[in-house]
């Protein structure tokens, strides 16, 4: 790495293979691995860059990579450094995936009990796929709180923690019926969304009942492909989401398919039961729903990206709800039960566990 000054005072880094890149003075200052600028316990910053000159310069730099800036502050920069704070972070691959994927991702708790790894490749998996499945966790009432805890703690909503799905007389939500659900996301109607679901399967011997999973990225990524004009549409109309009972209103805005600053799709939210677009132009509105047609033609049940699978009991299935669009086939009451119990996570709490798991396999 050899470093050199441009005719501007900023630092130009360059790679051995000729890639040079410029680097702001205050970019620089406030991310240098020195203690007058990050607590080295917790690489914090200990400085305020708004504090700085905003014409702030590199006045020399050395043989030995020693940086002077224009207010006489100096720093010596080592090569692996430099090519850390340039490097991009790294991006896993996504999985997608149809109706046809066969190697369901099945993990067994025994083993995510007792082994770190084997819960930090669980959870890879979840992030990887969007969704994976426990098995031989505990019938007990409360036994999907025996996961959530070797996770992190769970998101706690108007409904409690961990909950009931199942029929019930005089039903609040559609869920608490025996009907069909359509592909949906929970909770869009919350801020923040709950990131992921656990739902599991304490009893299931009723006429129907099983479980519809649609890779709601899979889906963006097809009509985008297809239809970029109606893809363009959903990630830029937004639409509310609303959730009201005796106790409890709650209100969110987004597009059905978010994206990122990359153009990356990050969330999907489709809640037929809770979404209502607002009043725009009819012109606009024929767009709209011409697009939400056409992403509803490819998650909906008769679709080829539509998974279906029967939980039994003892299986935990963990969704990523930014990701995965689940329902579920409508059940007989008097022939059986589907008693389910479901909490949620937050993005932050998975995350975090799952990368510290993955810090301490490869450290």
């Amino acid at each position: 790495m050899t470093l050199s000054l441009d005719t501007s005072g900023r630092l130009v880094a360059t790679t051995p293979d000729g890639q040079a890149t410029t680097l702001h003075p205050l970019w620089l200052r406030e991310r240098l691995p020195d203690a007058r600028i990050l607590d080295e316990r917790t690489g914090q910053r200990l400085i305020e860059a708004a504090d700085l000159a905003c014409d702030l310069t590199i006045m020399h730099v050395d043989d030995d990579h020693t940086v002077t800036f224009s207010d006489g502050f100096t720093a010596t920069l080592a090569d692996d450094w430099i090519a850390r704070i340039l490097a991009r972070p790294p991006r896993r691959d996504r999985n997608l995936w149809d109706g046809t994927l066969c190697d369901i991702p099945y993990h067994d708790y025994t083993e995510l009990r007792k082994s770190d790894s084997s819960l930090g490749t669980f959870l890879d998996t979840v992030e990887d796929y969007g969704f994976a499945i426990v098995r031989g966790v505990s019938t007990e009432i409360d036994g999907a709180l025996d996961v959530a805890q070797r996770i992190g703690p769970i998101r706690i909503t108007n409904w409690g923690g961990l909950a009931d799905v199942k029929a019930i007389a005089g039903a609040y939500d559609l869920t608490m019926t025996p009907r069909h659900l359509e592909p949906h996301s929970d909770n869009p109607y919350r801020h923040p969304v709950p990131g992921y679901i656990l739902l599991h399967c304490l009893r299931n011997d009723a006429d129907g009942g099983a479980s519809t999973l649609v890779d709601g990225f899979a889906a963006a990524s097809v009509l985008r492909e297809r239809d970029p004009e109606a893809f363009t549409t959903l990630t830029s109309t937004p639409v509310a989401f609303r959730y009201a009972d005796g106790n409890t209103i709650l209100e969110n805005h987004g597009t059905l398919i978010a994206t990122d600053h990359q153009g990356d799709v990050v969330q999907i939210r489709f809640s037929n039961r809770t979404e209502m677009i607002g009043w725009m132009p009819p012109e606009q509105l024929d767009a709209y729903y011409r697009a939400r047609e056409a992403f509803w033609r490819l998650i909906e049940p008769a679709s080829p990206l539509t998974l279906r699978l029967t939980l039994q009991p003892g299986d935990l299935l963990m969704m990523d709800n930014y990701r995965l669009l689940h329902g579920r086939t409508g059940f007989r009451l008097g022939t059986g039960m589907r008693h389910m119990r479901q909490c949620y996570m937050d993005r932050d709490v998975v995350g975090s566990r799952r990368k510290v798991l993955s810090r301490q396999i490869t450290s």
